[in-house]
């Protein structure tokens, strides 16, 4: 049977979202969120022409705008905040001097086989003291994302991606491809601004969670 994405009713999230983000939590975590792509990198095409640099963008203002909103909002900071590109060894070195304890990285996902669907977070395949936070993370992650908006699991992964490469030496690092640009039901899905919010407060959640334990 075909699997649908779950167009989440953004009340009814956002009202169980408050009830985690309104209680007492530990001293206030730096998280910086990469926002993937840029300027001339377009990144992925979607088969509705729809650009990853524009989703992720969008996602990641929708968790700025999520966060402010919030009585006890976390320390967020992005990459990017305009159609930029920044190299990556500039958002790695903006990360450090932010001093983050969170580096989190978005994308989105292609490929030729147009059927090819779900999510995968990776985490770099070096070994650091904050290794085992950041798969900790991943896995809150992509249980969010399958849980609360039905998306396929495709696993956590480990890679040796630059951003996560330069980053896991001193924060719980981890990189996000939030579906597939190629997939024709996962490219409407990201054109649809309630579900780029839903994301924004999965992701908003397991932050919440994780910081708890970091």
């Amino acid at each position: 049977m075909k699997k649908v994405l779950k167009n989440v009713s953004f009340v009814i999230l956002l009202l169980k979202m408050c009830t985690i983000f309104g209680q007492e939590t530990s001293a206030q975590k730096r998280i910086v969120i990469d926002v993937g792509h840029g300027g001339k990198d377009s990144g992925a095409i979607g088969v509705n022409g729809i650009q990853e640099k524009d989703v992720v963008f969008d996602i990641a203002n929708a968790i700025l705008k999520l966060n402010n909103k919030m009585e006890k909002p976390l320390d967020i900071y992005l990459t990017r905040y305009s159609d930029t590109l920044i190299s990556l060894t500039d958002r790695s070195k903006l990360s450090k001097a932010l001093e983050a304890d969170v580096f989190i990285s978005l994308h989105c996902n292609h490929s030729d086989n147009p059927n090819a669907r779900g999510v995968e977070v990776y985490v770099s395949n070096g070994i650091s003291q904050y290794s085992k936070d950041a798969t900790w993370l991943a896995f809150d992650l992509q249980t969010a994302f399958k849980k609360q908006l039905r998306f396929e699991s495709r696993g956590v992964k480990f890679a040796n991606f630059q951003v996560l490469r330069e980053t896991i030496s001193y924060c719980a690092s981890v990189l996000l491809e939030l579906g597939f640009l190629s997939n024709r039901d996962e490219a409407e899905y990201l054109k649809q601004q309630e579900n780029v919010f839903a994301l924004a407060l999965s992701i908003l959640n397991s932050l919440q969670n994780r910081k708890m334990k970091l």
